[in-house]
């Protein structure tokens, strides 16, 4: 074979190579629905179903998920799931995670929010990934829930 066709044949799988590289848009996250299940001493599980949506026109293929979720800055519960998948180009999927929480973890976050003494707000984040074998997916979700004010009763 001669230089200048292995040249070709390398400088188009180079450029193929780059081109699947291509920054994707960031995947859309969101809890779709918690069920109950069975813990184990000191802990609570539940499945966290997440609704993934796909704003890229490329598909995901994912072949496990792992999922943190933190509230005012402290990690609440975790959990990962050998499940796999794909989610279409400008599609949506649920994909179901078991996570645990454990009894200090609840403990921490009760013992925290009460010497804060701010009840005005609950800060929460998201975050996993979805793995594909040759790299990971990640996203973060954050927000948070206000609560209304209460005004003290001055009619006596």
């Amino acid at each position: 074979m001669s230089t200048l066709l292995r040249s070709v044949i390398v400088a188009s799988l180079l450029i193929s190579g780059c081109a699947s590289l291509q920054p994707r848009d960031p995947l859309y996250v969101t809890v779709a629905g918690i069920e109950p299940l069975q813990g184990q001493g000191l802990e609570m599980r539940m499945t966290v179903k997440l609704r993934v949506q796909n704003p890229n026109d490329a598909p995901v293929n994912y072949k496990g998920a792992a999922l943190e979720m933190g509230v005012q800055g402290k990690t609440l519960a975790s959990g990962v799931t050998n499940s796999t998948g794909t989610i279409p180009g400008f599609g949506e999927t649920i994909i179901a995670v078991p996570i645990t929480i454990s009894a200090f973890r609840m403990a921490r976050q009760f013992m925290g929010m009460m010497s804060g003494g701010n009840f005005e707000k609950i800060e929460y984040e998201m975050k996993g990934k979805l793995s594909s074998g040759l790299g990971s997916t990640r996203f973060v979700t954050k927000g948070q829930f206000d609560f209304p004010r209460t005004q003290p009763d001055t009619t006596l």
